[in-house]
């Protein structure tokens, strides 16, 4: 059951407004240096940070992710832990399968 969140660090602005990114949530987010970050503000108010979209990401990807962010922080009682059985069942469903992510589409699958 997810539980309602809670700040788990803090950090200072400096006279030129800046911050530092406190080591939780570098880890959390797998920041590292001269990566970028993207601030969400919600309709609420509140402002999520998160690791910035590269360039080359696929948008609706990216509105997909949002979209289910936003539902589960609007209703974390529909988050459902997956059973053991569906994971051993999709296991056994991929495990002969072959597939090299870097190679490049066939032209009927662009």
């Amino acid at each position: 059951m997810a539980t309602p969140s809670t700040p788990c660090s803090e950090s200072t602005l400096t006279d030129r407004y800046q911050t530092t990114v406190p080591d939780p949530i570098r880890k959390v987010l797998g920041l590292n240096k001269r990566d970028r970050i993207s601030y969400t503000i919600g309709s609420d108010g509140q402002v999520t940070i998160s690791r910035a979209e590269d360039e080359n990401s696929d948008p609706l990807l990216g509105q997909f992710l949002h979209f289910l962010a936003t539902d589960i922080q609007a209703n974390p009682q529909h988050v459902r832990q997956v059973s053991s059985d569906l994971v051993d069942r999709i296991q056994s469903l991929v495990s002969n399968v072959d597939l090299d992510l870097d190679a490049a589409l066939a032209a009927e699958d662009e």
